[in-house]
């Protein structure tokens, strides 16, 4: 039986996928407005335990045809042990189509092109990064870790090795001081790595982080949900991609929009542009409904 160590979370294209626990936790741990993995010490699991889990989910759940690594950070696991995973995963589920994980910059930077390209080979072929801004202002605010520089130069590496990547945006980081060059360089970054997917968040303040201690010190401004349109509309515009599927359809958007870049590019500036010049006939997602 799989036995989860709670809080667990997955990308939302991860829904159908069968999920395995490779590391716990994050090891880095010090973005300012992350709360998923605070109550947890990182370590990398047991090789023996994970295979357990395997044979329980080849006996009892059968086809599976996608796996997510979790938790936070599985890619920094020394890449012996993932190949072996890897290989085990092939071996128990004959249809095994994609194999996926978080990558930090972090763990980037510590994978080299020829261990990721041997993951790859091996099953493991989609990251799921976390660039949050192209801004070097706002990812030092977000403490990152890296700057804008860094992170084309790390998710340039995974491309080079073969490996699709899934980049997400944090709309709302720059606050509204900061909202159009949060915009117009998360575009620019973006463009530079030209990502296989491309989506948006919302960055919502929560409990235990230092973002949350900063708002309830009145220091953030959480932008509305038309600020929060027109930034997004900054951000698509400014976006030069040669093939990326963009989506923002995280529970924590006010507007839920899909499209493939470029060729959609004018369809989603002209769905924004009909919110921002009719807010009171838009389709925004209620508060209630809103979460991570």
């Amino acid at each position: 039986m799989i036995q989860y160590q709670e809080p667990l979370f997955r990308p939302p294209s991860e829904a159908h996928s069968l999920i395995l626990q490779a590391t716990l936790g994050c090891s880095y741990n010090e973005c300012s407005f992350c709360g998923m993995y605070r109550t947890k010490q990182f370590r990398v699991r047991p090789l023996p335990e994970l295979e357990a889990e395997i044979d329980w989910a080849r006996d009892h759940i059968g086809d599976v045809r996608k796996v997510f690594l979790a938790d936070g950070d599985a890619l920094v696991a020394k890449a012996s042990y993932l190949l072996k995973l890897l290989e085990r995963l092939t071996q128990s589920f004959p249809n095994l189509r994609k194999v996926s994980c978080y990558a930090s910059p972090q763990a980037l930077q510590l994978r080299s092109v020829e261990e990721m390209r041997e993951l790859r080979e091996a099953g493991l072929s989609l990251y799921y990064l976390g660039i949050e801004s192209g801004s070097d202002f706002v990812l030092e605010k977000l403490q990152k870790g890296v700057d804008a520089k860094e992170m084309v130069r790390v998710a340039n590496k995974a491309h080079e090795a073969g490996v699709k990547l899934s980049t997400m945006i944090l709309l709302g980081a720059g606050n509204r001081s900061h909202s159009r060059e949060h915009a117009e360089q998360s575009a620019h970054v973006v463009s530079q790595i030209s990502p296989r997917f491309v989506s948006t968040l919302v960055m919502t303040p929560v409990e235990n982080t230092p973002l949350w201690e900063a708002d309830q010190r009145g220091e953030v401004d959480q932008l509305t949900p038309i600020e929060l349109a027109a930034e997004l509309r900054t951000f698509i515009a400014g976006l030069d991609v040669k093939a990326s599927i963009f989506r923002s359809n995280h529970a924590s958007n006010y507007l839920t929009l899909a499209g493939n870049l470029p060729r959609d590019k004018a369809g989603l500036l002209a769905q924004l542009d009909a919110v921002l010049e009719h807010p009171e006939s838009a389709a925004f997602v209620p508060d209630w409904l809103r979460g991570l």
